[in-house]
């Protein structure tokens, strides 16, 4: 078991190449007037779904320009065009919570608080054919409570939440129904909300995650892996989470599955956990503070939607600054937070930003309680692709000193959100006279400086800055005047 775990690690490590696929530049995205809760992909479309009532264009302001969606929209997943599958979901608390599409892409699985899909009576759970956007016929189980997590498999789909019935049987809080709706035998007594699902069914495990303290009458707190078909406890996860931490987001690949929490109080676990698929070992942990809420793994990173701070012990990360990174990337294979800065706001409602993720042909989308994407004004829902469009921030060039020949300029170093590695050029009078490279973040920004010889009289200096790709506007122009070198400063060898 050992031999076959380290080759398993050893082959995940050599196929993750510890960078990141998607530029930390938004694109252009549709927004909502509310809070997205829950993205799901199928085909070349991303639903969105969460509590809001309207959606409008991209940079349109609040109230502008607004198209009808009832906490359900989908887009296409590549070029962000709004697209007419708009079932509305209204009664209860009218809020979608999760959603997930069948491996084929053929269904959508949908669960919330809601009663009706458009004219339809429905119970918090609910199913679209995705090739018309039609409701199900058949699956329409009737479900007592909020539905918090959707997990679809083959032979079951998996729902969780905060219920005690399906159906009128008893179900505390996790339960399995057929693609159809009928409910299945297993069954699995959980005492708090359910908050997060994934199935290894190859693996024989079913993992949740939540608030709860107790599964099946043993202590089990936060995350438990049962067993799909009969719903018995196969492993519990002792000292994995402090008390008062929750798990909010469980995510797996093909040898390890991902975890994410939140906690309230001191001493509390916030951050991500890898595990072994094989036998639920630790892999690894790391110890930022601020909110998990939703990871996905994708060629060789975790990405993850928190409120990150303070990730000090983790490998890459920041110090406690009093700010928050709201959007962060991991290597699966040690923890080391990349260079993939891309930030929202803490936004509305309860103020911890995205809140979900998802990607579909090779775009990153992001959804959540945010107003703001790297500064400027977007709610609800943004996306990221390949292509690097940012520039470098422009840096404050000053002169420090001048002497005969002799001109020493000062500068601070600039960040990039996608690029730690940056070049600087120096200009005098419009010529290229000097440049030098740099790494730096944004909590880090070094000072820098640079001598030039220049010939006497009065020259323009500026200074630009590259990350290989996109150039920043050249600073603004100093004016500096070089006095003559004298008979003694030719004697002693030029400035000193």
């Amino acid at each position: 078991m050992c031999c076959t775990t380290a080759l398993l690690d050893a082959s995940l490590a050599a196929a993750a190449d510890g960078k990141p696929s998607f530029s930390a530049d938004p694109l252009a995205t549709w927004q909502t007037d509310g809070i997205v809760w829950s993205l799901a992909a199928a085909n070349g479309v991303v639903y969105v779904g969460g509590t809001f009532d309207n959606v409008r264009p991209p940079g349109a302001a609040p109230g502008q320009q607004q198209v009808k969606r009832r906490n359900f929209a989908a887009f296409d997943a590549v070029t962000g065009k709004l697209l007419p599958c708009a079932p509305s979901f209204t009664g209860h608390h009218h809020t979608v919570r999760a959603m997930k599409a069948s491996a084929d892409g053929r269904v959508l699985y949908v669960g919330g608080s809601f009663n009706r899909v458009g004219s339809t009576a429905v119970a918090n759970a609910v199913a679209f054919d995705t090739s018309t956007c039609t409701l199900s016929k058949t699956f329409r189980p009737s479900v007592s409570a909020t539905v918090r997590a959707v997990e679809p498999t083959d032979r079951a789909i998996y729902l969780g939440g905060d219920f005690s019935r399906i159906g009128g049987q008893p179900r505390n809080r996790v339960a399995a129904v057929t693609p159809q709706g009928a409910l299945l035998p297993f069954r699995a007594d959980v005492d708090l909300p359910v908050r997060a699902l994934a199935a290894a069914t190859s693996h024989g495990r079913l993992f949740v995650g939540g608030d709860f303290e107790s599964v099946n009458g043993q202590g089990a707190r936060s995350l438990v892996t049962l067993n799909p078909t009969s719903g018995k406890t196969v492993l519990t996860y002792p000292n994995w989470f402090p008390p008062l931490s929750s798990v909010k987001t469980i995510a797996r690949d093909k040898t390890r599955f991902y975890v994410g929490a939140e906690g309230h109080g001191p001493g509390i676990f916030d951050g991500r956990i890898a595990g072994r698929l094989t036998n639920g070992t630790l892999v690894w942990k790391d110890t930022c503070r601020g909110a998990t809420q939703a990871i996905v793994p994708y060629e060789g990173v975790l990405y993850s939607a928190s409120h990150a701070h303070d990730c000090d012990e983790t490998p890459g990360g920041f110090p406690e600054r009093g700010d928050r990174q709201h959007l962060l990337a991991q290597s699966l294979d040690n923890r080391k937070i990349l260079h993939w800065f891309p930030d929202t706001n803490d936004g509305l409602g309860e103020h911890v930003g995205p809140r979900a993720l998802a990607v579909s042909r090779g775009t990153l989308w992001v959804g959540g309680e945010f107003t703001q994407v790297n500064g400027a004004d977007q709610q609800g829902l943004t996306r990221f692709g390949a292509r690097d469009t940012g520039a470098p921030d422009v840096p404050v060039l000053a002169v420090s000193g001048t002497g005969p020949g002799a001109v020493t300029l000062t500068w601070r170093a600039s960040s990039d959100r996608d690029d730690a590695s940056l070049t600087y050029r120096i200009y005098r009078d419009g010529k290229l006279v000097a440049q030098q490279t740099k790494t730096s973040t944004y909590w880090d920004m070094p000072k820098m400086s640079h001598t030039d010889t220049a010939p006497p009289g009065s020259h323009r200096y500026a200074i630009e800055v590259t990350d290989g790709t996109n150039t920043s506007p050249r600073s603004d122009a100093v004016t500096v005047t070089v006095p003559p070198k004298t008979d003694r400063t030719r004697a002693a060898g030029g400035p000193r």
